[in-house]
Formats: C-alpha cells, sequence, structure tokens
C-alpha cells in the first residue's frame, strides 16, 4: 500500500541546563526525548517520526535550533492549532518557535547553511547562583585583551584536528570560522549578572565534536598565560603536532544562537 508522507519544519528554543543534551538516551531527559513523548500526547494515533539539525551536548542551550517532523497518512490539519498545543504540552524549558509544511526535497542536515554558537562567561568573583544556567564563570584574573587577540586567530579557514575528540577516520579537520570574536556581552541581561560579561562568538557551516569548548577552553589558558598567540596559531596549521587542547570549557556557558538553512 502506497504510504503517504508529510513534512514539516519545526524552530525550536530550549534551556538545557538540567537536560543530557538533544539526542534521546535511555534513562536520561534529553531534548529529543521530551520532544517525542510530548508529540505522543498531542499527535496520539500518528505514526510519526522526527530528525533533528544539531546534536547538542548536555547542558548546552539553543535560542534557535530545529527539527523535521516525518508524519505518516495524514497532515496537520492547523498549523497554528497544533504549534499552541504542542507549546502547552512541552516542559517549560522548551519552546516550539514556529511551524511551516516543507517536501520532501528539504534535507534538514544537509540544508543547514551556518551555525552560530556564543559562549557567555564572567571572571573574577563568583557570580549568583541564577546566572549558572547560561554563564560559565572563571574565578581567576584573565588577561581578556590577549583572549580577544587569540579568538581572531581562529577566523578563516584552518585544521582544527587539534580542537575535537573522538573523531571518526571520516572527519574533516579543515574548516573555515566565518566569524570568531571575543566581545563584551550586550546581548544578554539579567538584574542578577555580573556587572560586565562577555561573549565569544563562533560562526561555521559545521563543527567537530566539543571544537567550541576547546576552543573556548584554549583562550581561557590564554588568558592565565599558559598558552601564548604562537602556541593557537601553530596548533591550526596543517602540519602542526597533534597537541589535542585538553580544557574543554564548562557546557552550561554554551548557546546555540541561529541556524541558516538553504
Amino acid at each position: 500500500m502506497f504510504r503517504k508522507r508529510f513534512y514539516y519544519f519545526i524552530k525550536v528554543q530550549y534551556l538545557g541546563y538540567r537536560l543530557h543534551g538533544w539526542q534521546k538516551q535511555p534513562d536520561v531527559k534529553t531534548v529529543e526525548g521530551l520532544v517525542t513523548k510530548t508529540l505522543g500526547w498531542v499527535i496520539p494515533d500518528a505514526k510519526y517520526k522526527i530528525l533533528g539539525t544539531s546534536r547538542t551536548d548536555a547542558m548546552v542551550s539553543a535560542e534557535e535550533s530545529a527539527f523535521e517532523l516525518f508524519l505518516d497518512h495524514e497532515p496537520l490539519e492547523d498549523l497554528d492549532g497544533f504549534l499552541h498545543l504542542f507549546n502547552k504540552n512541552l516542559p517549560q524549558d522548551i519552546r516550539a518557535l514556529s511551524i511551516e509544511e516543507v517536501d520532501d526535497k528539504f534535507n534538514i542536515i544537509q540544508h543547514s547553511k551556518t551555525k552560530e554558537y556564543a559562549y557567555l562567561f564572567s571572571i573574577g568573583d563568583k557570580f549568583h547562583p541564577f546566572c549558572a544556567p547560561f554563564m560559565a564563570n572563571f574565578q581567576e584574573d584573565l588577561d581578556v585583551d590577549r583572549m580577544k587577540e587569540a579568538a581572531k586567530l581562529f577566523h578563516g579557514i584552518h585544521n582544527f584536528r587539534n580542537y575535537c575528540i573522538r573523531v571518526s577516520e571520516k572527519s574533516t579537520f579543515e574548516r573555515e570560522m566565518l566569524k570568531s570574536e571575543l566581545v563584551e556581552n550586550d546581548i544578554y541581561t539579567a538584574n542578577f549578572f555580573p556587572e560586565k560579561s562577555y561573549i565569544f562568538h563562533i560562526h561555521a557551516s559545521g563543527f567537530l565534536r566539543h571544537q567550541v569548548r576547546l576552543m573556548m577552553g584554549s583562550l581561557v589558558l590564554v588568558g592565565r598565560g599558559e598558552l601564548s598567540l604562537q602556541d593557537i596559531e601553530d596548533s591550526l596549521k596543517p602540519d602542526s603536532p597533534q597537541l589535542q587542547m585538553d580544557y574543554i570549557a564548562p557546557a552550561s556557558g554554551l548557546i546555540l544562537r541561529k541556524i541558516e538553512f538553504e
């Protein structure tokens, strides 16, 4: 029997602090698991599956991510009504932003064009506990000006073999960073935030496992004086020794800000 399939592109945002990443796993709460469970309540008689565009790690948040919903046999009759009911049943730390129908030519993995990450952090005195879900705190005197210079070195096309873990033989280490800068934070505000905080902005078409957190970790090491700007430059060369930057910055400061699609 011919099976009719319908395709929907759904944008979501979530606070990752209590979650174990995107990918569904047994015995822990994940974004994919909670989304799938909620769909079971909203469209209980439907046969469906979902595919996410980005597998964020545990405690990583997303201001804008997305997944594709594949629905068999019957379409969604009222997209606005579905979105309202979906949000009503999702947990409070996950929100659906929009939904649109797409065709079978749309591929949420291949059509992802640019991913924009932001790493939010403060330095010095310990911050208010309410900051913990969004921001990392380095309780030390870091040389932020040197960190800003180091962040610029990631911009452009480089070999990022030293900035990833558990890679496969098929991994492509040459990546182009479309934006890499460290600036004072003027985007995220709250009355309990420290007086001054910072954002490491990094944009690319794709990233290796833990790449952004390892890049941020290397900036912290530069700020401590444990790595030099020359060390960062050398680590990005195609023929550089496998240094494997080993300081992974805390996950809770990392935010997937936006994904652009073709």
